[in-house]
């Protein structure tokens, strides 16, 4: 894949794994369903690395940086199962990871010791976005409508994503798990 050209001064990057097909069709339409307009240029995903400005000089050393990262890691397993949130701290509902927890936590390390260094506001979760920022009963619903939900799957890559502002993000790169 080429890298597309930031369309800012200041880019911002986000590196996930991606819920492959058909979850991550079904999680995008459910969190589209509830109404959150700002899912639709959001692809399903599992957050290694949330959005960061940087500048442009550092997207090269970040691509050598995040080769290297799926170079020294192996593809693992990921079991999405039932719902979580992090209310009161922050109004967000999620699918909760009941298997891969350990491998996304070696990855978020691994991609955050290099050329773009970022603070985290919490400790790192993984975790799938349901909902994020709306109405307590929206919130409620989901976690409910969703506590069931369950699927398992191959985490054999990562992508490095660009903001360009206009609300889409794009995938700049796929990176495969080698090791």
């Amino acid at each position: 894949m080429t890298f597309a050209a930031p369309s800012r001064a200041t880019p911002v990057v986000g590196v996930a794994i991606p819920v492959p097909e058909p979850w991550g069709s079904f999680l995008h339409k459910t969190r589209m369903g509830y109404g959150e307009e700002r899912a639709r240029n959001i692809p399903t995903h599992i957050t290694l690395l949330p959005p960061t400005p940087v500048e442009p000089e550092q997207v090269c050393p970040l691509r050598r940086h995040l080769a290297s990262v799926a170079a020294g890691h192996s593809a693992f397993t990921v079991q999405l199962r039932g719902t979580g949130t992090f209310r009161p701290l922050s109004d967000v509902v999620f699918i909760q990871l009941a298997q891969g927890v350990s491998s996304c936590e070696r990855l978020e390390q691994a991609i955050r010791n290099g050329p773009v260094h970022r603070d985290l506001l919490f400790p790192y979760h993984p975790h799938v976005t349901l909902l994020h920022d709306e109405p307590a009963a929206m919130l409620d619903g989901a976690f409910s409508d969703l506590a069931a939900f369950t699927c398992r799957f191959p985490a054999t890559s990562f992508r490095l994503y660009l903001h360009g502002g206009d609300g889409v993000w794009q995938v700049v790169e796929e990176f495969v798990l080698q090791a």
